[in-house]
């Protein structure tokens, strides 16, 4: 594997002058000769930031949705989905070609999605009906219902086996407006990158469970160190014997970088400096990392 660059495109948080942060999380990730946006964030940041950054969202060789909600998939109504074209040679001869963007998802992405919190009134949180049958028309969409491949080294895990007794979706997630049948989010996923100095994993927001996804990705390749993980990891409405037992399960790992992103909360990320003192660290919008110098 080539080196593997990162640009946190969209995120709760920037300190960079001309960006705009929301809630809602896209990478932008380089492996090799892929180009790949992971997540698109809630609105037009993800576009603007894009533009700010000198990232072209059209050359896009994929895109990988962590899952169906409106904060990691709202970004994709700005983005120019059909014009993702490039350069394509035919033949020996170059010739303008629309190549339509290849597209990595759960089939549950594409479903209706709620959240009711007591007191309150169902809110859709779903993706945008537009951007979903865009995806489904105008790209080349791959479902995925086990780990697939992207390219050489890169992968999505699919759906996320569910085993440990702490772990937990996050929230109040229901399938129907009437928030009778709760959501599972089978569709959440993670990517995952081999590099030189280990295994880094990508979140976008953990729903299957942080340690669950990681000891996942470890089965996956279990000759591997993981030495990076980037992302939300859901633990902002965690209490505190969940956060006690997810710092517990993470020291198996010897995880050399943590970065928890957008959905963590303040508290946890907090906790997280505090027990792994060195291994964790911060990036809002704009923040570009290079995971195997």
């Amino acid at each position: 594997m080539n080196t593997l660059r990162l640009t946190v495109l969209v995120e709760n948080t920037t300190r960079r002058q001309g960006l705009m942060a929301e809630h809602g999380l896209a990478l932008w990730i380089e492996a090799g000769d892929k180009q790949i946006l992971f997540d698109a964030g809630q609105s037009g940041v993800l576009r603007h930031n894009a533009g700010q950054l000198g990232i072209n969202l059209g050359a896009a060789d994929a895109i990988v949705l962590s899952h169906g909600h409106y904060d990691h998939t709202g970004g994709l109504a700005a983005m120019p989905l059909t014009e993702a074209s490039r350069r394509v040679c035919r033949n020996g001869e170059d010739k303008t070609g629309v190549q339509p963007v290849r597209v990595f998802g759960h089939e549950q992405a594409f479903t209706d999605k709620y959240s009711r919190r007591p007191g309150q009134a169902a809110r859709d949180i779903g993706m945008a009906r537009y951007t979903r049958q865009t995806l489904q028309t105008a790209t080349a969409l791959t479902l995925t219902d086990a780990p697939t491949e992207i390219g050489e080294g890169i992968s999505v895990t699919g759906p996320i086996p569910r085993h440990t007794d702490f772990e937990d979706v996050g929230g109040p997630f229901f399938k129907d407006e009437a928030c009778r049948e709760p959501d599972d989010l089978i569709d959440d996923q993670a990517a995952f990158v081999d590099t030189s100095n280990g295994i880094v994993i990508i979140l976008g927001c953990a729903h299957s469970g942080i340690i669950n996804t990681l000891r996942y990705v470890r089965e996956l390749l279990p000759k591997r160190p993981i030495h990076t993980v980037i992302g939300g990891t859901h633990l902002v409405t965690a209490n505190e014997v969940r956060i006690r037992r997810t710092v517990e399960a993470l020291r198996e790992f010897e995880i050399q970088r943590l970065i928890p992103l957008h959905c963590t909360g303040f508290a946890a990320a907090a906790r997280l400096w505090n027990e792994f003192p060195g291994h964790v660290s911060t990036c809002p919008a704009g923040s570009r990392l290079e995971l195997n110098p």
